[in-house]
């Protein structure tokens, strides 16, 4: 008798359209890549051979949006929730997933994501704590920065990391000689910049994305301000030296979670299988889905079930390797071993300058 088959749908959301949309093409090939191996695989689970089906919506980096994507998955049946990318709509979101006792892991980094004592939360990254604390180690230690300003695009990921960022070098003896205010659809940094420039600052850290980035190193050069640029994981992208115009040679130091996908302990495989499968570079993040995905499937097996609340305590319990490293979540949902890497821009390319 042929085994019974069981399509279970799985949840992503993310920016599919606008400024951020390259982040959530990529982050859905990632998951993509891995429900696609794992159906090759043909798990049974609950003695049912399990057919993974993606439902990837589009939250426009929005959290209105995100909170009706929410609880449309919710509705629809998905048993595993991946993302939202943006802190920004992952936050709100993941009141209605934890309602409805939906398994969410994501790559937000706000902390708060993680600190609303939600059981069914995970992040598969590196924390804003985590990588805000390091880059302000490195910028008041080692680049030896004492004026520094800070804009924010007060996002719940750019304020947020701005806060972390602030509150560090603060404590490390630097001063912070201005702060500004702008959003993540802003397109034109002169007047911020302006002022910025009269107080004669080290470094300007900025709490963004890379859309917004890129262009305020432009704009710092197009004014001739010396001050290195500072931002954490949503500058440190290759993307972000398209939009400079290059700008960011020698200019922009970042941090961001995890190790550069080469030098991840499976990450040259994986690129190589991205390439192959979407004919395109992976970026930042879709490793960490392809994780995700991985550590969703694994838990269900574990549990011998796709029913959420059957599956959700094994991921608390799960200890793999996956492309990104050692998966295991501590008690509030976090990353038990976190890595980080910093960065700076040369000839184009981004370089290693520290890291775990």
């Amino acid at each position: 008798m042929a085994q019974p088959v069981q399509n279970v749908a799985i949840g992503l959301a993310g920016p599919l359209t606008g400024s951020a949309a390259h982040w959530g093409k990529d982050n859905e090939n990632g998951a993509r890549l891995a429900l696609e191996e794992l159906n090759q695989r043909g798990l049974v689970i609950g003695g049912k051979k399990i057919t993974f089906v993606l439902d990837s919506q589009d939250d426009q980096a929005d959290p209105k949006q995100a909170m009706m994507v929410a609880n449309k998955l919710v509705d629809s049946g998905v048993k595993g929730m991946l993302g939202h990318f943006n802190s920004g709509a992952a936050i709100p979101a993941s009141a209605v997933y934890n309602r409805a006792g939906l398994p969410n892991i994501s790559t937000a980094t706000n902390p708060t994501f993680t600190k609303q004592g939600y059981p069914n939360v995970f992040r598969i990254v590196a924390s804003d704590e985590d990588v805000g604390v390091a880059l302000a180690h490195y910028v008041v230690k080692e680049m030896k920065a004492h004026k520094i300003a800070i804009i924010d695009d007060r996002t719940a990921y750019g304020q947020g990391a701005a806060e972390v960022f602030e509150r560090t070098v603060r404590a490390l003896g630097a001063s912070v000689v201005d702060q500004q205010y702008t959003s993540d659809k802003s397109v034109d940094f002169m007047a911020i910049l302006t002022a910025i420039k009269g107080k004669q600052p080290d470094a300007i850290f900025y709490g963004g994305m890379d859309a917004q980035g890129g262009l305020i190193a432009r704009q710092m050069k197009q004014l001739g301000i010396q001050a290195k640029l500072l931002g954490t994981d949503g500058l440190c992208t290759n993307e972000v030296v398209k939009i400079s115009a290059a700008s960011v040679n020698g200019m922009l130091y970042c941090t961001r979670g995890g190790k550069e996908v080469g030098s991840m302990p499976k990450g040259s495989a994986f690129e190589q299988r991205y390439k192959t499968r979407f004919g395109t570079e992976a970026l930042t993040y879709s490793p960490y889905f392809y994780d995700a995905m991985m550590t969703l499937a694994a838990a269900m097996q574990a549990a011998d079930s796709v029913e959420p609340k059957q599956y959700l305590g094994a991921i608390l319990q799960l200890k793999q390797e996956g492309v990104t490293g050692p998966i295991g979540f501590d008690d509030k949902g976090n990353l038990k071993e976190p890595a980080f890497t910093l960065s700076t821009y040369k000839d184009g390319k981004r370089v290693k300058v520290a890291g775990s």
